[in-house]
């Protein structure tokens, strides 16, 4: 053990916040990796490749180190640790003090390399997901998460980013008392879009990956089933992935076409944008860790509505005050038509979601991760909300 401190931190993740598909949980390393960095720590991000990307290069202070694909990511970056530990290979000049490996329903099993160095953080735990993956890499992939994962870090530190997906661990058999929670922070709006004037018309928008876990086909439906009630209602939905044009087409089955607008992966200034000439977030997930998208339509003053039994919204929607929780699909419509056809309600929520949001910060979340990866460093652990 060394009383020197945090100086040196390897992150592991299967994507980026640069990959096509890309989301919230990588923001959240990048964005802490970019504290961290400007602190004066060394980061380093070992992620995957993707059309277009570069190998080698340093992005907000970070040096992201890439290989293989969305799946051999894990062989490549298992193969880079490796060979760091006798100075080849891409991590060769890399002396983590630390190392942050993101267990998005699978590990890269660092563990085996860096030893009790390792955090292990989780957003959500994947048992609904892992069933789009197929029966036989389903059955797998579960089998790595729920029992190889928790044995294989029984004695490592846990990072997750909500009490449910906190509760979701312990259930696997992760001991409470390794289980630090780390809240997601926020990209702060740019001012401008912040004064821009509200939709004359009633918007609903869901940010989000386009994936299937993400539930967007609600959203279609509840348009659909709501143009009647809602006249000019129209849906914007903000991000992009592999199940879009599963989407559109959907859409377009249920006549709706006209009343909604892909528009795919887009930079921060245009997600504010829309976000900001919206009314109502929907976010119809089946599962969430957390869920910053609710954060960062709340700074905007735009209420979401999600699904109870998500998980990790219980936590980032205070329900009734900075937005809903519903149990079904009836539900989540019934909210929306109260939501756009009561502006009483809806500008009493807003106001409270803007309030919210400004209680999280980059800079805190990374204050609190810096605690957890200092215990670690000096060989303890950490529990509950930091």
């Amino acid at each position: 053990m060394s009383n020197r401190g945090v100086r040196s931190v390897l992150l592991l993740c299967w994507r980026d916040t640069g990959h096509p598909q890309g989301g919230g949980s990588e923001t959240y390393l990048q964005r802490i990796g970019a504290q961290l960095a400007a602190s004066g720590v060394e980061v380093t991000l070992r992620t995957a490749r993707y059309r277009g990307s570069a190998r080698r290069e340093i992005v907000d202070g970070v040096r992201v180190s890439r290989g293989g694909g969305s799946y051999s990511i894990y062989i490549w970056a298992g193969l880079s640790m490796v060979l760091a530990r006798i100075g080849l290979g891409p991590l060769r000049k890399v002396r983590p003090d630390v190392v942050i490996d993101s267990q998005n329903g699978i590990p890269f099993l660092a563990r085996l390399a860096y030893g009790r160095r390792v955090v292990v953080l989780v957003h959500h735990c994947h048992r609904e997901q892992w069933p789009v993956a197929g029966p036989l890499m389903g059955r797998f992939g579960w089998f790595v998460e729920s029992r190889l994962s928790p044995w294989l870090h029984r004695r490592n530190q846990y990072v997750t980013v909500s009490l449910p997906s906190a509760r979701d661990l312990v259930e696997l058999g992760v001991r409470p008392g390794s289980i630090a929670i780390v809240r997601n922070g926020l990209d702060e709006a740019p001012p401008a879009s912040l004064r821009a004037p509200r939709s004359a018309t009633p918007r609903v928008v869901v940010l989000s990956r386009l994936v299937p876990h993400k539930q967007i086909e609600d959203a279609l439906e509840a348009i659909a089933e709501l143009r009647s009630r809602v006249p000019d209602v129209h849906l914007d939905i903000l991000g992009g992935g592999w199940w879009q044009q599963r989407l559109v087409e959907h859409a377009e089955l249920l006549g709706i076409s006209d009343a909604v607008t892909f528009h795919g992966h887009v930079d921060d200034d245009t997600k504010h944008d829309v976000l900001q000439r919206c009314w109502v977030h929907v976010l119809p997930s089946r599962k969430e860790g957390w869920a910053l998208a609710v954060i960062e339509a709340g700074q905007h003053g735009v209420p979401t509505i999600g699904y109870r039994s998500s998980g990790g919204l219980t936590d980032s929607i205070v329900d009734g005050v900075t937005g809903m929780l519903v149990d079904d699909h009836d539900g989540l419509v019934d909210a929306l038509a109260r939501l756009l056809t009561d502006p009483v309600l809806r500008d009493e929520l807003a106001a409270k979601a803007v309030v919210r949001s400004s209680e999280f910060s980059w800079r805190q979340s990374t204050d609190a991760m810096r605690v957890v990866l200092e215990a670690v460093h000096a060989g303890t652990r950490v529990s509950g909300v930091v």
